[in-house]
């Protein structure tokens, strides 16, 4: 029989001290919806979401609540503050108190923060398999904006494919960051360069130049960071100079027909299907794109 909603569920601003016990509801719940769809989890173990989302609990970067229920918490939402665009997640419920409603309160906990901060629009990524956050989101207003594969595997021949057709992939530095910003802004009408800034200080990020500029940059090839483009070509070489992907692997937009062939074509795998959802601004990206899995 499911649980019918609580008065005594609450939602208040999440602690530092939070972080272990929510990262711990955070693992066991995506363990549990992706076995039950036959996926692998998005976490290798509780250890990384207790990491992810202790970091997370301690920034003002993000906006992080907690929901409690009969004096225990139950799960956790997070907003990403770092641009105009405000993302959402990870948000999770613990898996033995389900329909209490506490998913619906946290979102509307942190869509309430973004409303006040006047963020240009708010999104999200979400699993295609779960249909029940699908509908939940689509009831809070936000809209399908794109499907998305989550990719994963090593690119064949990676020395015949990093620097292609006269694309040459470097570590990024603190001097790109404005021809970065004005990439970004070219493509999606807007930049994140609060997180490029912080993946040029970790020696994570990268950029791709080609014709004596920059054509494109990636925060990182991995589950939680983004990528940006003029063109597939210089996206492809962004991808073929990762070692690895980190995390479950990247978001590749499934309509970039062309971009996803090539990524199948050189030993690549579909891992799981994903769907970009928003609310407000959002333009149709001028250019090839990699979501991180926040938005």
């Amino acid at each position: 029989m499911a649980s019918k909603p609580q008065s005594d569920l609450i939602v208040r601003p999440a602690l530092p001290e939070d972080g272990p016990v929510c990262g711990e509801i955070c693992y066991r719940a995506f363990s549990a919806i992706n076995a039950a769809h036959n996926f692998p989890c998005d976490f290798p173990g509780p250890e990384a979401a207790i990491g992810l989302l202790s970091e997370m609990f301690s920034s003002t970067d993000f906006y992080c609540v907690v929901a409690e229920s009969g004096g225990r918490i139950i799960g956790s939402n997070v907003l990403d503050q770092r641009s105009i665009i405000a993302g959402v997640g990870p948000i999770t419920i613990d898996p033995s108190v389900q329909n209490l409603g506490a998913g619906r309160k946290l979102m509307q906990a942190v869509m309430d923060r973004a409303n006040q901060r006047h963020a240009a629009g708010m999104r999200l990524v979400q699993a295609a398999f779960h249909n029940r956050s699908l509908s939940l989101y689509l009831s809070l207003g936000f809209d399908i904006c794109e499907p998305l594969s989550c990719v994963q595997g090593r690119i064949l021949d990676r020395d015949v494919h990093r620097d292609v057709l006269g694309c040459v992939v470097r570590p990024a530095q603190s001097a790109d960051l404005g021809a970065c910003n004005a990439l970004s802004r070219q493509v999606h009408g807007f930049d994140r360069g609060t997180e490029l800034a912080q993946a040029v200080r970790r020696s994570t990020a990268v950029v791709v130049e080609r014709a004596g500029g920059i054509t494109g940059y990636a925060t990182a090839l991995a589950f939680f960071d983004h990528a940006t483009a003029e063109t597939n070509l210089d996206m492809q070489a962004l991808i073929a100079s990762a070692e690895s992907f980190g995390g479950p692997g990247i978001l590749v937009p499934s309509r970039n027909n062309a971009l996803l062939r090539w990524c199948l074509a050189n030993g690549l795998r579909v891992v799981q299907p994903m769907t970009l959802m928003s609310t407000g601004l959002f333009n149709q990206p001028a250019g090839a794109w990699l979501p991180s899995v926040i938005f």
